[in-house]
């Protein structure tokens, strides 16, 4: 069962360009009610359409000029389940995926320079009880960012 119709694609559309839009602006372009852009919003939060909302931080400005993924490899995969509240302890590290192919995990961290990345990798992921190898890859540039996009009926795949 489909979760959302033509209308809440719209309201996503208009929403995930810019998250601070009044329901007031969204109703005018989408032809409906304010009441029932609230209505509709609310649904597709309870629904976990909508997963979260806020605003998103320049690390730069606050102090963290480097960006770098790293890929880590497990002595068993079994283990991240152990592993991931440990990165979770780690506040640079701002995500960690469980992957298929050359690493168990793939993380991404925020560090001031590459002294305090070196520190990171040295003093606390690779002494995490499982972690055998890391891979850094330094972000050298954030080309693209963005939402996924919003398919209608018309252009599903």
């Amino acid at each position: 069962m489909e979760k959302i119709d033509k209308l809440d694609r719209q309201i996503l559309e208009i929403i995930t360009q810019n998250a601070r839009i009044p329901f007031r602006d969204v109703a005018e372009q989408c032809g409906v009610s304010r009441a029932a852009i609230h209505q509709r919003v609310q649904r597709m939060i309870e629904n976990d359409v909508i997963t979260g909302s806020g605003y998103h931080v320049n690390p730069k400005v606050l102090g963290y000029a480097s960006s770098a993924y790293i890929g880590v490899k497990l002595e068993k995969g079994s283990m991240y389940k152990n592993v991931i509240p440990e990165f979770d302890k780690i506040p640079e590290v701002t995500e960690c995926h469980f992957t298929t192919g050359p690493y168990t995990l793939l993380i991404k961290l925020f560090a001031r320079d590459n002294e305090h990345l070196m520190d990171l990798l040295n003093n606390r992921i690779q002494e995490i009880p499982g972690v055998v190898a890391t891979e850094t890859m330094i972000s050298l540039s954030q080309s693209v960012k963005r939402e996924i996009p919003i398919m209608n009926d018309n252009n599903k795949q």
